[in-house]
């Protein structure tokens, strides 16, 4: 891993100037969402760099590189296409604006740098793999088997909700339905599982507890820092009532059967 910290601070400052450009376009958009677009896009990007650097088995560079290459793009054109273009700003983005009052420009400034930041935090558990220098095992068919599970699982999601919020009767409830009766953050979930690709990728590697920095450092996020509080908290304000029935009877991350009220 020689000149890891070189390389990886070129990653970050590309990353860096990559989000310096998202922001500029989000103070003419009004749409600063675009910001979770370039975190998505970043890591795919870090991964690519890295995938011309790395020294281990190629054949393990290669699976890696496109695995995760392929989940940085299609995350990040979801996104992009169901969040930035011609759609409203995302409601925390709003709260965000508001808070910031007058300071709102260097308040996306620095929120869109922390972005990068994130972005390389997670490039990390990834890229290490390139280093591993085993060839490829059994092992790496359950990692390819957790990747599968987690893009195809998140994907199913994701059409779950949109078709739900599509249809205009369902105005200000609750979707329960598919995946969404199990849990209150399926998606969520299935990215988190996508992590553990890389750990087993990495599996018999020296460098094996950095890769599960992926995976643990994605639960804190989600659980306790920019995935589920903000998305409970606006979903609260929006649904009340019934957001407070869903949330006694379904697990809020971990899928699990509905809870009986009755």
């Amino acid at each position: 891993m020689e000149n890891f910290i070189y390389h990886l601070f070129i990653c970050w400052f590309s990353i860096s100037i990559f989000m310096v450009i998202l922001w500029t376009i989000q103070i003419k958009t009004g749409n600063a969402a675009i910001a979770d677009v370039g975190w998505a896009y970043g890591i795919a990007f870090g991964v690519l760099y890295f995938s011309f650097i790395g020294d281990g088995n190629k054949e393990r560079i290669i699976l890696t590189a496109a695995i995760s290459i392929i989940w940085g793009l299609r995350l990040g054109t979801y996104l992009l296409i169901n969040r930035v273009i011609n759609r409203k700003e995302d409601s925390r983005y709003q709260n965000f604006r508001k808070s910031a009052g007058k300071n709102v420009l260097r308040y996306f400034f620095f929120f869109f740098q922390a972005q990068a930041v994130a972005a390389i935090l997670f490039v990390i558990p990834i890229v290490v793999v390139f280093y591993n220098p085993k060839p490829l095992h059994f092992l790496d068919i359950g990692a390819l088997f957790i990747w599968l599970l987690s893009i195809g699982g998140e994907s199913v999601a994701d059409k779950q909700l949109s078709s739900f919020k599509a249809n205009k009767s369902n105005a200000g409830k609750v979707c329960r339905n598919g995946l969404w009766r199990y849990s209150r953050h399926p998606n969520y979930f299935f990215e988190w599982i996508h992590w553990w690709s890389y750990v087993l990728l990495n599996f018999g590697s020296n460098n094996l507890w950095i890769s599960l920095t992926g995976p643990l450092l994605m639960l804190f996020f989600l659980i306790k820092v920019s995935g589920i509080p903000l998305a409970e908290e606006q979903s609260l304000k929006s649904r009340g009532i019934e957001y407070k029935n869903y949330i006694k009877t379904t697990n809020m991350f971990f899928p699990g059967p509905p809870k009986d009220l009755s």
